[in-house]
């Protein structure tokens, strides 16, 4: 008589039926899809995070703005960057024909801001199957488990031995439903809440690279901090009250 019990998965799988070939099948899909865009989601927010800082670096450094719109760098700012200018030189064409049109700053920041809406959009593709399979992978793996006790118990029943030895194995075999279905949540919510925070970092910056801009464009200079605390108090006040004068352009 063998006291033991020798566990398999692929007999405990097989022994399911078409149902837990089709949980397997279920969890592996899901495995493969959020493994793929973890992989394919993190380098492509570590390239944009590297492509911000040089795009940046160069546009800030450019002779004039026409320099500046002609680096060569398909990334979300260089859109910003050249709709920003566009709709700048489209209220210069256009708004004298009607002088009750938007003023020049409002119509600029509707057309960055639908800018930024659009490449936040972009940035977030694939992070609903990442949610999807961290939510519902955990949930089909306990169905695989439910199924698979299921089976274990009527066959215990139907050979009429119920020995501990006979149920332990065959129940502890079911719950590498439940295993599975957590190993393939557990990465997903993970590289999910990573993946959030990124692009709320690289939103951010898109957000402060386009008040920077949309300054330029409007009042035709950047807004420079005071820096030199040994200043006549009158000089602060007075450079302090033009410092928040500008700066109380709409963004």
């Amino acid at each position: 008589m063998q006291n033991g019990y020798e566990f398999n998965a692929w007999e405990f799988i097989a022994a399911g039926g078409p149902v837990s070939f089709l949980v397997a099948a279920t969890l592996l899909i899901m495995s493969v899809a959020s493994w793929y865009l973890i992989i394919t989601k993190s380098i492509a927010a570590w390239r944009l995070q590297a492509d911000f800082k040089s795009y940046k670096q160069q546009f800030w450094n450019a002779p004039n703005l026409s320099a500046a719109l002609k680096i060569d760098q398909k990334i979300a700012l260089s859109t910003l960057a050249e709709k920003a200018v566009a709709a700048a030189e489209h209220h210069k064409l256009h708004a004298a024909k009607n002088p009750e049109n938007v003023t020049q700053d409002e119509f600029i920041a509707r057309a960055m801001n639908r800018s930024i809406t659009e490449e936040n959009a972009k940035m977030e593709n694939g992070l609903t199957v990442l949610a999807s399979v961290g939510s519902v992978s955990p949930f089909v793996g306990l169905f695989g488990t439910v199924w698979g006790i299921y089976h274990a118990l009527a066959s215990i029943s139907a050979s009429g031995q119920a020995t501990l030895d006979k149920v332990a194995g065959p129940v502890g075999e079911a719950l590498i439903m439940t295993a599975l279905g957590l190993a393939v949540a557990i990465p997903a919510v993970l590289a999910y809440n990573a993946l959030v925070r990124s692009n709320r970092v690289l939103s951010g910056e898109l957000e402060k690279f386009g008040y920077s801009l949309h300054t330029l464009l409007t009042t035709g200079a950047m807004i420079k901090p005071m820096h030199d605390e040994k200043k006549h108090d009158e000089v602060k006040l007075t450079a302090a009250k033009e410092h928040i004068h500008i700066a109380e352009v709409p963004a």
